[in-house]
């Protein structure tokens, strides 16, 4: 409980936990366990699960939380095939994307420069 008093970086502050409980009304919750909530004023927050790491949450609820839909996402929502599971940012972790390394005997075209 100190914690949260003193520090944003564990899930929320005293101060949006008082918000939360308060003026906060629980619209839904993502695959990953962030807990979105709305106040009457239209003020939309999330309660992030673990880390706080905006990437965590999904295209549907982003949409959602930055006022570009309305209606509240649905987990039932029909998803088309090629569309791949949402994954947080991998950035400084071994599974961040790394582009195919030059190889070392391409022969890449020289210039020539302009002759007087």
């Amino acid at each position: 409980m100190i914690k949260q008093i003193f520090t944003w970086w564990n899930r929320q502050t005293f101060g949006t936990f008082l918000k939360t409980i308060f003026f906060g009304k629980f619209v839904g919750k993502d695959s990953f366990g962030n807990k979105y909530y709305k106040s009457k004023k239209g003020e939309r927050w999330v309660i992030y699960s673990k880390n706080i790491e905006a990437t965590k949450i999904t295209t549907d609820w982003y949409m959602w939380i930055h006022y570009m839909v309305n209606d509240i996402p649905n987990e039932n929502e029909k998803k088309y095939f090629w569309q791949k599971e949402h994954s947080e940012n991998q950035t400084g972790t071994k599974n961040a994307y790394k582009p195919n390394k030059i190889k070392k005997n391409i022969n890449f075209k020289k210039y020539e420069s302009w002759k007087d």
